[in-house]
């Protein structure tokens, strides 16, 4: 099982065992935001170079989590019945009408036919909040299959709505942890995995994006509550400095108030970011699930 980096932003630090693939010419399509057709076609290329033993994925910026997509229908595609886990400060189940962006993923997640349900666990945006409602996505949440799990936000619209079964709020991360756990072990079912590091605290890692209040350890012990169950994951969070050449790449990102990285820094986080992640790929490589064949 070898971790594969996908070299899109040049983020990515050496990871043990780890295959390196050039993707730098699909930069500033796929950055952000992109065409569901650019999309395809990507996930296209990926399939014929991503090797059949592949473990982690390193993608880079959390600019380019939509690309979880193809990597969740590969995996669903070989296992049905796939469960999606997603940390993440956010809930990426935001509107977004013009294709598909790093905040917008999780609904065409669902669509896919191998993928049962999603959990995006450790939210703290007020992107679920009232003000924000109606950006999100509904019908995922109405369905059952969309759930929310977050702390320090208000969420009480939703339970006027209908949809209290599908938001999970806590006081604190620990209460919130403690009730995930305990929610997983009721169920068996393989999980997909995917990481962003802005659901962690700015105290253990930083990254382009608002960050949540998850601390490392708690990370860890989320991922032990899994253990034997992932059968594919990415990971997304890298730190990179993005030059977008089109114009509404860069109105977008300033509306979502991208966070700017400064660049005597740079090198700092990014250390700071190789050395989580080689800790990440550790417990995570414990917690998979032995491949039957």
């Amino acid at each position: 099982m070898y971790p594969i980096a996908l070299d899109l932003d040049g983020s990515i630090g050496p990871l043990e065992r780890g295959i390196r693939i050039a993707l730098d010419g699909w930069t500033e399509r796929l950055r952000f935001a992109c065409s569901r057709r650019a999309l395809r076609g990507f996930g296209r290329e990926l399939a014929g170079k991503m090797p059949r033993d592949a473990g982690p994925v390193f993608i880079g910026s959390g600019d380019f989590h939509h690309l979880s997509l193809p990597l969740i229908e590969r995996t669903s595609a070989r296992l049905p019945g796939l469960d999606v886990v997603v940390f993440d400060n956010h809930p990426d189940n935001m509107r977004f009408p013009f294709g598909i962006h790093c905040g917008s993923w999780v609904r065409r997640a669902l669509a896919l036919p191998g993928v049962r349900q999603v959990h995006v666990v450790g939210i703290t945006s007020p992107d679920i909040g009232l003000g924000h409602a109606w950006e999100n996505y509904l019908r995922p949440l109405y369905s059952k299959r969309l759930r929310y799990w977050s702390t320090g936000v208000d969420v009480a619209w939703a339970r006027r709505l209908g949809l209290g079964h599908a938001f999970s709020s806590f006081d604190d991360i620990e209460t919130l942890h403690r009730a995930f756990a305990e929610h997983m072990a009721r169920d068996r079912s393989p999980i997909y995995l995917s990481i962003d590091k802005d659901v962690l605290s700015v105290e253990d890692a930083r990254t382009n994006w608002d960050q949540g209040l998850m601390r490392e350890s708690q990370l860890t012990a989320a991922l032990q509550a899994l253990r034997g169950r992932i059968v594919g994951c990415d990971i997304t969070g890298e730190v990179s400095v993005a030059h977008y050449r089109q114009w509404w790449k860069r109105l977008l990102s300033s509306l979502d108030q991208q966070c700017e990285v400064p660049a005597d820094q740079l090198a700092d986080w990014q250390e700071t970011q190789h050395a989580l992640n080689r800790r990440l790929l550790q417990r995570i490589q414990a917690a998979w699930r032995p491949d039957p064949a």
